[in-house]
């Protein structure tokens, strides 16, 4: 009897929220679903968040995923878009270990390198790679659900290896690997 998960993969944006679901049997993946949270219409910095941790919430609710894979923010110029991205990324992630779901966050340099085998490729030669890979009919017109997607699937190809990004499995867990963050 093979062994079936879900692994939810989240792209964080304040402007876009992008995600995705793949199902894992045995050692065979297959695509679940792919969508998009739109932020655009909200100026309210702290609503999106808000949106984005109840929306995280609602896809671990619904999908009871085994596992979420998330893209960690890049290092840009822009230190204030940084930041942003980071509460994005912080409050999916404490979606997630409220619900106690096991974390792990990806470069999107790694998630490019394991999708396409180019650490450098274009968001549009991974949504390609992933839609010749899960047999999808055709590609959303906003590429952050595929990016969501990605992450899923890079943590599909990284199970098992040591080296892969850092994991959650709780908030004592992240608190233990963040020591020199926490205030003594």
């Amino acid at each position: 009897m093979s062994k079936e998960k879900i692994i939810l993969g989240i792209d964080p944006g304040t402007t876009i929220m992008g995600f995705g679901l793949i199902k894992v049997v045995g050692k065979k993946m297959e695509f679940l679903q792919l969508n998009e949270l739109m932020l655009k219409k909200y100026d309210d910095h702290y609503l999106k968040l808000k949106l984005i941790f109840e929306r995280t919430i609602e896809l671990i609710d619904t999908y009871h995923p085994d596992e979420i894979a998330i893209e960690a923010p890049f290092f840009g110029k822009n230190v204030q878009s940084m930041l942003k991205l980071g509460r994005a990324q912080g409050v999916a992630m404490a979606a997630g270990l409220s619900r106690e779901v096991p974390i792990t966050e990806y470069a999107p340099k790694k998630i490019k390198m394991a999708i396409t085998g180019n650490g450098n490729a274009s968001k549009e030669q991974v949504a390609k790679m992933l839609q010749s890979m899960l047999g999808l009919k055709e590609l959303p017109k906003n590429l952050d659900s595929m990016d969501g997607l990605a992450a899923a699937v890079c943590h599909f190809y990284n199970e098992g290896r040591v080296e892969v990004g850092k994991s959650y499995s709780g908030w004592s867990a992240f608190v233990k690997q963040n020591e020199d963050r926490v205030k003594k």
